[in-house]
C-alpha cells in the first residue's frame, strides 16, 4: 500500500445492462422516460447529479465496457470488435489496478466482459460473492464494483414462467401496461414490440429493487454518506435500432453519481459525457494520479463541483459484432448526431445468429417479407412505413445527421440537406480530427492486427521480473513496458470453480484463488513469497519462489 488513504472515499459502481435512460429521474430529457418505476434510482438521483447527456463508447457489451474500465476508446487500444482478446498498448491501465496500487481494497461482482484477459491481481476479489464486506482491513478504502444482469437483452425474451420468475419481486401495480408502451415511432405497433416494451419497463423496475438492495446494505453499514455511489448501463436496450446501432438509442446512457455533502444534490448535468470518463473522474475524487494513457476526462472537481463542459463532442463507433462485420463511427455535439458508415451497402440491421433469435428482430424481417410478398402481387408496400423500412433495409446511407433537439427519434436524415451543410462539414472535420488523434484500429483488417498481437496465433508471456533481497526487504522489477508487478504469500491451492461466473471468452479472473497484492514497494521476507508479473493481453510471466534463505528466485 503506497500514499496516505485516510479520508479517500470509498467507491461503489453499480451498473446494469442494455438499457437507454428509461428511468423516472429522466422524465422530460429522454423520451418515454416518463413510463418507468424506479423509485430507488430516482432517490440516488434526488441525492446526487443527473448527467443528461451521457454516451457509451460502443452500441454494444465488451467494447463499451473495456473503455469504462481503461478510460480509453475501444477504437484507439483495439477493443472495437465484439468480441475479441485485445493486446492494448503498453500505456493502457485498468481502473481497479490504479486504485490497488494507491490501497483501495477492490471487488468486481461478478461480470467483466472487458475484451481482454482479466489478470489474478486486478481485483483483489472477483467471483459472485465479492463485496466491501469482504476486506480484511475494515480502514481500507473500497472499489466495490456490481454487475446486473436483469436488464439483458435476453430477459425480455423469456417464457411466461421464466419472466414472471425473473420478476417476481416486481409488485402489480409497479408493473407496465403494454398498451401504454411509448414505442418510438421506428417500432412496428405490433404486439410483439409492446410486449418487448413493457417486459423492458418491468425488468428495469425489478433491476431498481436490487440497487435498493445494494444501497440498503451501503446504509446498514453507515457507509452511505461517505461513499460515491455511481450508476451507469453499458449501452442502449436490447432491441432492433437500439443495442448495435452507433445511433442515440444505442448510445445514450443514463449515469447518475451521488457522494453526500460533495457532489451537489438533485443537480441535472447537461455537457456531453462519456461513460468512459468515469475512471479517470473516480481517480481525481480518490486523489490519485490520472495515467497518461487514459483518454477520459474528469466529470467533477476534486472536491465534488461538476465540470460544465467537458467534451465539445462525444465519439463512439460500431465494428464487428459476433459474424456480422460493419464499421461505422459518429461524432455528437451538442444538438447533432453525425454518423459515417463506410460499407454503406451492407444492411444496417445485418444478419447476426444471436439477436435474429429474438422476436423483435424476427418480427422485423417477416414485416419485411411481407411487404415483398406485396411487391410480387404488384401491391404497394404497407407493412411498414418509411422510418420503419429504414430500419431493415438491405443498405444505409453512407452519411447521417440528425437534429437529436428537434428531433430526438433521429427520423429525419439532414446529410443531404443543404441547410445543414456547414454543420455536416464541421462534424466530419470533428470526426477526422479524432481519428487523427487517437488512431483507428477497426480500419486495420482483424487478420492482421490478431498477427500482431499473437505472432502465428501465439499469446507472449510476460518476461519474468528482477528480485533481490536485501537487509530482509524483497524488491520486484521489471523493465517490460505496461507490465504489472504482483506478489502474494499464499502458496497455490484446490483451484478456485469459475461456476457460476462469465469465464472463457468474457474475460474473466483465472481460477487462481489466491490473492495477489500489487507491488508498491519493498516487501519484508518473513515467510516464502510469489512473485509474478502480468502484461494486458499477455500470458503472466512464471511464478518465482521467494525465500529468505535462498540467493535467487525458484521458478515454479
Amino acid at each position: 500500500m503506497t500514499g496516505d488513504h485516510v479520508g479517500r472515499p470509498n467507491i461503489v459502481w453499480i451498473s446494469t445492462h442494455d438499457i437507454n435512460p428509461d428511468l423516472g429521474c429522466y422524465a422530460g430529457v429522454w423520451p418515454g422516460a416518463e413510463y418507468a418505476v424506479t423509485p430507488n434510482l430516482d432517490a440516488l438521483a434526488a441525492r446526487g447529479v443527473r448527467f443528461d447527456n451521457a454516451f457509451a463508447a460502443a452500441p454494444i457489451c465488451a467494447p463499451s465496457r473495456s473503455a469504462i474500465i481503461t478510460g480509453c476508446y475501444p477504437t484507439a487500444i483495439g477493443t472495437m470488435h465484439m468480441r475479441s482478446q485485445a493486446v492494448p498498448p503498453e500505456t493502457v491501465r485498468l481502473l481497479p489496478e490504479v486504485l490497488r496500487q494507491a490501497g483501495y481494497y477492490c471487488t468486481n461482482n461478478w461480470f467483466t466482459d472487458f475484451q481482454l484477459e482479466l489478470p489474478d491481481i486486478a481485483f483483489d476479489e472477483c467471483s459472485p460473492t465479492a463485496h466491501w464486506r469482504n476486506r480484511p482491513d475494515e480502514s481500507a478504502p473500497f472499489f466495490a464494483a456490481f454487475h446486473g444482469m436483469a436488464t439483458h437483452e435476453s430477459q425480455l425474451y423469456l417464457d411466461d414462467e421464466a419472466f414472471a420468475a425473473a420478476t417476481r419481486r416486481v409488485p402489480e401495480s409497479a408493473r407496465h401496461d403494454p398498451a401504454a408502451a411509448p414505442l418510438p415511432p421506428y417500432y412496428p405497433d405490433e404486439q410483439v414490440f409492446r410486449t418487448a416494451w413493457a417486459r423492458y419497463s418491468d425488468l428495469i423496475t425489478a433491476m431498481d429493487l436490487w440497487v435498493g438492495d445494494i444501497l440498503a446494505e451501503l446504509e446498514e453499514d453507515g457507509l452511505l454518506e461517505d461513499t460515491i455511489v455511481v450508476f451507469w448501463s453499458d449501452h442502449g436496450k436490447g432491441m432492433p435500432r437500439a443495442k448495435r446501432w452507433p445511433n442515440e438509442s444505442g448510445l445514450r446512457e443514463p449515469l447518475i453519481v451521488s457522494w453526500p455533502g460533495r457532489v451537489p444534490a438533485g443537480a441535472a448535468a447537461t455537457g456531453l459525457v462519456h461513460t468512459m470518463d468515469l475512471a479517470p473522474t473516480m481517480l481525481r475524487l480518490a486523489g490519485i494520479e490520472i495515467p497518461g494513457g487514459m483518454h477520459g476526462v474528469p466529470l467533477l472537481t476534486p472536491d465534488g463541483a461538476v465540470v460544465a463542459e467537458p467534451n465539445a463532442y462525444t465519439y463512439g463507433g460500431r465494428d464487428r459484432q459476433g459474424e456480422a462485420e460493419d464499421r461505422s463511427r459518429t461524432v455528437r455535439d451538442a444538438r447533432f448526431r453525425y454518423i459515417r458508415n463506410d460499407f454503406p451497402d451492407k444492411p444496417a440491421m445485418i444478419h447476426t445468429d444471436y439477436p435474429d433469435r429474438f422476436p423483435t428482430w424476427e418480427a422485423y424481417r417477416l414485416l419485411a417479407a411481407a411487404e415483398a410478398q406485396q411487391r410480387a402481387r404488384g401491391e404497394r408496400p404497407s407493412a411498414l412505413d418509411r422510418l420503419q423500412r429504414s430500419v431493415v433495409a438491405q443498405s444505409k446511407p453512407a452519411e447521417e445527421l440528425y437534429d437529436i433537439l428537434a428531433d430526438p427519434h433521429e427520423t429525419a436524415n439532414l446529410a443531404t440537406d443543404p441547410a445543414y451543410a456547414d454543420d455536416l462539414a464541421r462534424l466530419r472535420a470533428a470526426l477526422a480530427g479524432w481519428i487523427d488523434r487517437f488512431g483507428d484500429l477497426g480500419q486495420m483488417p482483424e487478420e492482421q492486427l490478431e498477427e500482431q498481437w499473437r505472432p502465428d496465433g501465439r499469446r507472449r508471456r510476460t518476461p519474468e521480473p528482477a528480485t533481490a533481497i536485501e537487509n530482509g526487504l524483497l524488491t520486484i522489477r521489471s523493465s517490460t513496458p505496461g507490465v504489472i508487478l504482483g506478489w502474494t504469500t499464499e502458496a497455490p491451492t484446490e483451484q478456485r470453480s469459475l461456476e457460476g461466473t462469465p469465464g472463457g471468452a468474457l474475460g474473466s479472473s483465472s481460477s487462481d484463488a489466491r490473492r495477489w497484492r500489487p507491488y508498491s514497494g519493498p516487501v519484508p521476507v518473513d515467510a516464502a513469497v510469489r512473485v509474478k508479473a502480468w502484461r494486458l493481453g499477455y500470458e503472466p510471466s512464471t511464478e518465482l519462489l521467494v525465500e529468505a534463505a535462498s540467493a535467487r528466485p525458484v521458478a515454479l
